[in-house]
């Protein structure tokens, strides 16, 4: 199992890097899923599949947890509800839409956080307010 002050370490380098649709390039552009290939990169070299061309919705349209299926084929899932640093947290936004972003689990000043690529903003470290904690609605380990 891979060191979770190192994916968090890993993940706090790219805290700054703007938010660039189907991007994965640290300093110069990613989305939330980008930030995840990255830190895989980092960790265990070269990513576990090819990630096709996505829309920024996600196949909302269709119904289909598409992002929560490529999660629990290349990340081990977590029973747990324990939001851990270093684990991969997936939030569906709204009731009844697909789970659409990703985030890694951190502390800040002894408080949960998470780092995440967020449209409008780049990569920032969230504080994991109850209104965010609310949204998880899965939570995975690196191998």
């Amino acid at each position: 199992m891979t060191d979770p002050d190192k994916i968090v370490a890993s993940a706090r380098r790219w805290i700054g890097t703007p938010y660039v649709h189907q991007a994965s390039t640290c300093g110069a552009g990613t989305d939330c899923l980008g930030l995840i290939r990255g830190v895989w990169c980092e960790a265990f070299g070269d990513e576990p599949e090819p990630v096709p061309a996505y829309t920024p919705d996600w196949s909302e349209p269709q119904g289909e947890e598409r992002l929560w299926a490529a999660a629990m084929r290349n990340l081990r899932p977590v029973a747990d509800s324990a939001m851990r640093p270093g684990r991969v947290l997936l939030f569906r936004m709204r009731a009844g839409a697909v789970a659409k972003h990703l985030g890694i689990a951190a502390e800040m000043g002894g408080r949960p956080s998470f780092i995440h690529a967020y449209s409008g903003h780049g990569v920032i470290e969230s504080p994991l307010s109850e209104p965010w904690q609310r949204r998880v609605v899965a939570q995975f380990d690196f191998p």
